[in-house]
């Protein structure tokens, strides 16, 4: 099947995400628009300590964990210098996250979601400190039920998150759906057999996205907002 094809059978289908009571979300590229940051804290970060990489590499480690995006990013790094690459990014990621919103409509998304009692999750590659700064920036926690991060969980594709989230809400695979913009992400519904959208609008290209086979495939903010919030 094309990508054109793809894209035009999940949108075509979408009306089918009405039934999903429970809703998991990425967080970088999905509902925050972090990515170029990213991308310049990794690039900041590297140079710092003498290593540089492109942007199309940052971009495939996004969804990963810090660390394990730095192992692949710096091969040849000591582990030293891998901790101090660490630290230089979160420094600069965090002086500059004022530069992070959500994608236009994302949080009037979420207040409609919670309205129609639908369970919402977030399952990130971030670390728990990293996400609990973002979720306190754009005072989203009463949105969300419960959160997951990779320090606590493992790492994306690993699905101990979407495990962990459906052990503690009581929902089914079957109940849920997990959106992002990673193959990482669509790689870890996979596993679990749950539904999942994967957004063109972040990380990864679409054509990379639907090889990995996403359930639905949706090109902007507008869409999912569109497709998730038709009840």
């Amino acid at each position: 099947m094309s990508d054109a094809n793809h894209n035009a059978n999940a949108q075509s289908n979408v009306h089918t995400l009405a039934n999903k009571s429970l809703i998991i979300f990425d967080w970088d590229g999905t509902l925050m628009d972090s990515v170029g940051l990213i991308v310049e804290s990794m690039h900041v970060a590297g140079e710092a300590h003498g290593f540089t990489t492109t942007d199309d590499a940052v971009k495939g480690i996004i969804g990963l964990s810090l660390t394990i995006g730095i192992d692949i990013l710096y091969p040849n790094a000591s582990q030293a210098q891998k901790d101090a690459i660490c630290d230089s990014y979160a420094d600069y990621y965090i002086a500059n996250s004022h530069q992070t919103p959500f994608f236009d409509g994302i949080d009037t998304m979420l207040q409609t979601l919670r309205a129609q009692n639908k369970t919402l999750a977030v399952a990130t590659g971030k670390k728990r400190r990293g996400l609990q700064r973002v979720l306190d920036a754009t005072d989203a926690h009463h949105y969300f039920a419960i959160t997951r991060c990779a320090d606590e969980s493992g790492s994306k594709p690993d699905p101990q998150m979407l495990s962990d989230i459906l052990a503690h809400t009581g929902a089914s695979v079957a109940d849920a759906v997990f959106i992002g913009d990673s193959i990482y992400d669509i790689q870890m519904a996979n596993r679990l057999g749950m539904s999942s959208i994967a957004v063109n609008y972040g990380t990864a290209s679409a054509a990379d996205l639907a090889g990995e086979q996403p359930t639905y495939q949706l090109d902007t903010p507008q869409a999912l907002i569109e497709a998730l919030t038709a009840a």
